[in-house]
């Protein structure tokens, strides 16, 4: 994003003046792609600042504890309905509509976070035929042994004929809070964190249709990033510039205002396109009739129409676009943080593009032209002096789209958990989130690489 103020800007003025006051607001997010969570706190030294833990494998899927639903069977291990649980009703807040869905339910077992955390973001990867959806949801436990309600976490489904995909606003509990897709502890100066947490899985389809979700992949990144305005320097490395395709979110300035008023705030799912064709997907022609005769580039209002949250009224909900990404046929898709450029050099140098996210004022990042309280792009490489290679889709043109980046300037802003505004004012950074997207399959050092990161 790098338009007008958005309503996340917003949200992030309102959660500087609540950390100061001790409170969190509980303003319901929307807008680009920036993103505000609650403040961060420092961890212990020597542990790590990230865990990431995901469900995919049948024993996976059987530790768990499931009514109604059943192994997917065939080469990629998941779950689909069996034989349903039940029944119930479903009253969509965006159009108004009611209807009556089977449900068939899965739950995971306790995972205990090797980091005890102030921020958790689920991720999933799951295929919804028209006539089904998903809902993840999320309970942790803090250090006192006290459990977080059942929190929501995305209702979700790849198309929007049957439900409208949505965040839920207004969820907390007087010490932890959901903005749009990130669980956050609302005071960690006091050092309270959240040690474990479970995940459950509510499949949905029309009755008597005999259709089903298929969910691949489950899991969450649990983290407590140091509070800080400047990162230590990595030493640089480089790696090879990855073909990634050149988009350009301005040249769909104006287009298809209804998903978020328009290309100037698809960063986002603009940067995820290119990366999913980068691994060889796209839409077919069929499933881009709907956008007008003659647009440049149509997939990618095509990715801004199923990214797009309903309530946060925008397309850069995280993990709605990493479940984009997997719904191309064999792909991975999840959202974590790295902890410096040499984990992100090493997916880059074993031919993964990583997505990153950060907030800077115009003149933190040389040759970027432009300010942004938030804004996403796909890193392809790094020069031999360790500068970074990325494809910024807020640029004029898909040729100009590429760009390369001081290394010391892009890794502050990406990796800071605090910065200043214009105005002087303290505001959140996103301490080092990212989208990761890879196929079934991957290489054998791809492999080792996601292993290392507790991506597999």
């Amino acid at each position: 994003m790098t338009g007008p103020t958005s309503r996340r800007t917003v949200l992030t003025a309102a959660l500087a003046a609540a950390a100061g006051a001790g409170a969190v607001s509980s303003a319901g997010p929307a807008g680009a792609a920036a993103r505000s969570t609650a403040p961060r706190h420092g961890t212990r030294a020597g542990r790590p600042p990230v865990d990431n833990h995901f469900w995919t494998t049948r024993d996976d899927w059987r530790s768990g504890s499931g009514s109604g639903t059943r192994d997917a069977g065939g080469h990629r291990p998941g779950l689909v309905i069996g034989t349903p649980a039940g029944r119930t009703e479903y009253t969509d807040p965006h159009t108004g509509r009611t209807s009556g869905w089977e449900y068939a339910t899965w739950t995971s077992p306790v995972h205990r976070s090797a980091v005890p955390a102030t921020e958790m973001i689920a991720s999933w990867n799951a295929e919804t035929p028209p006539g089904t959806w998903t809902q993840v949801e999320l309970c942790g436990t803090y250090t006192d042994e006290t459990a977080t309600p059942w929190y929501v976490m995305g209702r979700w489904a790849a198309g929007d004929g049957d439900i409208r995909r949505t965040s839920v606003d207004g969820q907390k509990d007087g010490r932890s809070s959901v903005w749009t897709d990130t669980l956050s502890v609302d005071d960690p100066a006091g050092g309270l964190r959240l040690v474990s947490y479970r995940l459950r899985l509510t499949l949905y389809r029309r009755p008597g249709s005999g259709l089903t979700p298929t969910v691949r992949r489950l899991g969450a990144m649990a983290s407590d990033v140091p509070d800080r305005f400047t990162v230590p320097a990595a030493t640089p490395g480089s790696a090879p510039e990855l073909a990634v395709p050149r988009y350009s979110q301005n040249i769909h300035e104006g287009q298809y205002p209804e998903y978020d008023n328009g290309g100037e705030a698809w960063c986002s799912p603009t940067s995820s396109q290119m990366v999913i064709e980068y691994w060889g997907r796209r839409p077919t022609a069929e499933e881009l009739a709907w956008v007008e005769p003659g647009t440049v580039d149509p997939q990618v209002c095509h990715a801004a129409r199923f990214t797009y949250d309903y309530r946060y009224e925008g397309c850069g909900n995280w993990p709605f676009n990493a479940a984009y990404a997997a719904t191309y046929r064999d792909m991975n898709a999840v959202v974590t943080r790295l902890g410096s450029l040499k984990d992100l050099e090493a997916l880059v140098r074993s031919g993964i593009p990583v997505i990153t996210s950060q907030s800077f004022l115009k003149e933190e990042l040389t040759g970027a032209g432009y300010g942004t309280s938030g804004h996403l792009m796909a890193v392809i490489g790094f020069t031999a002096g360790g500068d970074v290679i990325a494809n910024d889709p807020a640029s004029p043109s898909d040729a100009a789209v590429r760009r390369v980046y001081r290394r010391r300037e892009w890794e502050n802003i990406w990796l800071r958990t605090k910065r200043y505004d214009a105005n002087g004012q303290v505001r959140s950074g996103t301490g080092g989130v990212c989208y990761v997207y890879w196929p079934v399959g991957p290489s054998q050092e791809q492999h080792r690489v996601l292993e290392s990161l507790g991506l597999l």
